[in-house]
């Protein structure tokens, strides 16, 4: 099969851009055991995504135009505010909460594109991305935003709190599902936390950029090499760094009991 694979290019630059700030706010996910916040941020940024094409915000600047920012980042910052406030006034079931509004978003969503003719592929759009096509035009403003994320993550994130790393979270969140959808922004997260869970320090960041760099290439080479939707095959890469890491963990494991 002859495939340029110059085509690819930008959407691997993409994907290290998303994996830049979703792999040390990942950790922190983690470490904080709401794994579920980015599933419900993502799903509440897709549905401002939602509300702005409904209402005909996409008139200003196009499908990822300046309306649909806004929309987006709005949703955002909302539930990262709402989160925040369950977090102080219910903390011991601020995981249930997280995951009643990523349903609610969810649900919500379907219910607005119902008598949409295309809404059922509005949604596979937003929930498995589009990153085949992000173009170079699009990177540059991403780009800032996940700059300036990581300059406040790793300078300033202890001044912050937990409302700054909500509103973080939301500003990041705002770009990466419209790049490539809630399930990949989920599994950017997750899956390189997960993967280095026995590591520690900078060895266990370094390792868990790793395992995103390998999940998105892998990805989208065999998106590219059998023709297959390319988020989800990004996403079964990433979950097979997982089972592979966690696999050769527990077998190293075993054998060092056994020879003590």
């Amino acid at each position: 099969m002859n495939f340029d694979w110059s085509l690819l290019a930008a959407p691997f630059v993409a994907g290290l851009l998303v994996l830049a700030t979703h792999v040390p706010l990942g950790l922190e996910v983690l470490r904080r055991g709401i794994i579920f916040i980015d599933l419900a941020v993502a799903q509440v940024a897709a549905l401002g995504v939602v509300g702005a094409h409904l209402m005909g915000w996409d008139a200003w600047g196009g499908e990822h135009g300046i309306g649909v920012q806004l929309a987006a980042a709005g949703a955002a910052v909302l539930a990262a505010l709402l989160l925040t406030w369950t977090e102080k006034r219910w903390p011991e079931i601020q995981e249930a909460l997280i995951g009643l509004l990523f349903v609610l978003a969810a649900s919500l969503g379907i219910l607005l594109l119902a008598g949409n003719p295309h809404g059922g592929e509005h949604l596979k759009e937003l929930l498995a991305g589009q990153i085949l096509w992000v173009g170079w035009d699009a990177l540059p403003a991403g780009a800032a935003v996940y700059a300036l994320v990581l300059a406040l993550w790793f300078f300033g994130r202890q001044r912050l709190g937990a409302i700054g790393f909500y509103l973080m979270f939301a500003l990041t969140v705002t770009v990466s599902v419209q790049w490539v959808g809630v399930f990949l922004v989920f599994a950017s997260l997750i899956a390189p936390a997960v993967a280095t869970r026995p590591w520690s320090g900078r060895f266990r960041l370094a390792g868990a950029y790793a395992v995103g760099v390998i999940g998105y290439g892998g990805g989208l080479w065999a998106s590219a090499q059998w023709d297959l939707p390319a988020g989800a095959a990004i996403v079964c890469a990433l979950v097979g760094c997982v089972a592979l890491l966690l696999l050769g963990a527990g077998l190293c494991a075993g054998q060092t009991r056994h020879v003590a």
